[in-house]
């Protein structure tokens, strides 16, 4: 029990801190929260449950799973899961992942996937009346995701956490954006949620796990690495800069 309190205190802290520093969510909220079926979505899920509970903000949630269309597909255990949150899960399906793995598109299939999907969300985000999608980014993820556009597109940008779209009629917002995955993967070890296999054919091969492995040999090297990287990005010298 004691482990479980820490990394819930840890957790739900961090979440806190996320919320509060970026005013993610306001009373009345009403917000789509994509389940991917990975332990970052399913612990977001059940964070903002679990938080709507005891915070004196009243805002409604909407899990949605965009099947990406390959075999073996996780939509009724997931919304058994989304039952345990106390919601019920829409699922959309799709064929997103085979087209994007197509002989037409073999040079970027995660980014095609991944435009399309989120294209999907902001559609169903509409339908729902839902001014705010929530997705399961964590600390980690921005960070990679800094290297990834220095690295791949030239670029010095990352995720926000709260980010407006269609002239502010949509923000994503990313509560998990202060937890780092180990927290996040305690959490869904802790609390036995189902774990999925990922059937996407690029998961094992993507530009994001070269980052990834790059990233954790610096860690193990230094510990402060990961924290600094992550405060450097709120601390800008563009006077430094070309």
């Amino acid at each position: 029990m004691a482990n479980i309190s820490s990394t819930y205190r840890n957790l739900n802290r961090a979440v806190g801190r996320a919320i509060h520093a970026y005013d993610m969510i306001s009373d009345g909220d009403k917000i789509l929260v994509g389940l991917s079926g990975g332990k970052d979505s399913m612990v977001l899920t059940w964070i903002l449950a679990e938080r709507r509970l005891r915070v004196p903000v009243a805002y409604e949630l909407y899990p949605v799973y965009i099947d990406p269309g390959f075999a073996g597909g996780i939509a009724e255990p997931l919304a058994v899961f989304a039952r345990r949150c106390g919601a019920e899960l829409r699922v959309e399906q799709t064929d997103f992942g085979i087209r994007a793995h197509g002989p037409e598109n073999r040079e970027n299939p995660c980014f095609l996937c991944s435009r399309r999907r989120r294209q999907r969300l902001f559609e169903v985000a509409d339908e729902l009346g839902c001014g705010k999608i929530a997705l399961g980014h964590h600390q980690d993820d921005i960070i990679e995701t800094l290297f990834l556009n220095m690295f791949y597109a030239g670029e010095m940008s990352t995720m926000k956490p709260v980010q407006p779209f269609f002239k502010g009629r949509f923000k994503v917002i990313r509560p998990l954006a202060f937890a780092g995955e180990q927290l996040i993967g305690r959490m869904a070890r802790t609390l036995d949620f189902p774990a999925f296999g990922n059937p996407c054919p690029s998961a094992a091969a993507s530009k994001r796990r070269e980052v990834k492995e790059m990233l954790r040999g610096l860690y193990r090297s230094n510990r402060k690495i990961r924290g600094n990287i992550f405060r450097a990005m709120r601390h800008v010298r563009p006077e430094y800069l070309l």
